[in-house]
């Protein structure tokens, strides 16, 4: 057993789970520790989708009793019926997309430059967000709760996930950002874009895994299981604290995170501090 592999499986796991929810971009974060651990090869890349499926968990065991609801009351007309109906209409944008280009975003986008700039990006945007809706609840909502949501807000909230098949721009981000765009509270936005990041990663990493499973071996198997492991219990936490965090904060903090980190890399990069990998 490689325990210099397990290690990294440790660490990609937790930067996978404590990015995930955060509007800072968990791909963006996995592509660029993966470079830095030597983890940024086709096998890497699988395995960077994979684990987030720990993360994934996490969303259903915080919210089982809506999942368990959802899944025995969505033939009968009601809440749960209009819930599983909102996340597949959501799901549906970036499941295209993602099918029509995904070859060429990982051949041309998972790499640390267009990451970095993709960060700078997002975090202009998060900071014009925020200043278009000062403070963290300047009105009354549209949309106050994911119950309330109607099938073309699952839609718009939809497609802003599909910006984030861009690596760096962050689905979490996309999706809440885009969320309180379109009148959703950012409790609601960001209540949301956990549920629909259970069918998201659940069907990404089931892709990506059998396309390429002729890449891996049995022996692969504890890797893949510590970075799951690990992700589960990050996110676990993470979304317990975000969730607290929503009600009396906005998210210019990591507007801020985003802007100074993607600017190291680039930095990095030009002043050939760090050796990233062509990008």
């Amino acid at each position: 057993m490689d325990i210099l592999l397990l290690f990294k499986a440790f660490a990609m796991g937790i930067v996978e789970g404590l990015t995930e929810f955060l509007p800072i971009s968990s791909t963006g974060h996995l592509i660029l520790a993966g470079d830095l651990l030597g983890m940024n090869d086709d096998r890497a890349k699988v395995f960077q989708i994979v684990i987030q499926t720990g993360a994934m968990v996490a969303v259903l065991w915080e919210y089982r009793e809506r999942f368990a609801a959802a899944a025995t009351g969505f033939l009968v007309r009601g809440p749960a019926q209009r819930f599983v109906i909102n996340l597949a209409i959501a799901f549906l944008p970036a499941a295209v997309l993602g099918l029509a280009f995904s070859r060429y975003i990982k051949s041309v986008l998972f790499k640390p430059v267009p990451v970095a700039l993709a960060f700078i990006a997002g975090g202009v945007i998060i900071l014009w967000v925020e200043r278009k809706r000062p403070g963290v609840q300047p009105r009354a909502p549209r949309v106050d709760s994911v119950d309330s949501m109607m099938p073309l807000d699952a839609l718009k909230v939809g497609i802003a996930q599909a910006f984030a098949l861009i690596p760096g721009t962050s689905r979490s981000g996309a999706t809440i950002i885009g969320g309180m765009l379109f009148g959703l509270s950012r409790r609601a936005a960001t209540e949301f874009s956990f549920f629909l990041a259970v069918p998201t990663l659940m069907a990404a990493g089931a892709y990506d895994f059998w396309k390429n499973r002729a890449l891996f071996a049995a022996a692969d198997i504890p890797h893949f299981a510590v970075g799951v492991v690990t992700s589960f219990l990050a996110a676990f936490i993470c979304i317990r604290w975000l969730i607290r965090y929503v009600a009396s904060h906005d998210f210019t903090p990591f507007a801020w995170y985003r802007i100074a980190f993607g600017a190291v890399v680039l930095f990095s990069a030009w002043g050939g501090w760090i050796e990233w990998t062509a990008g």
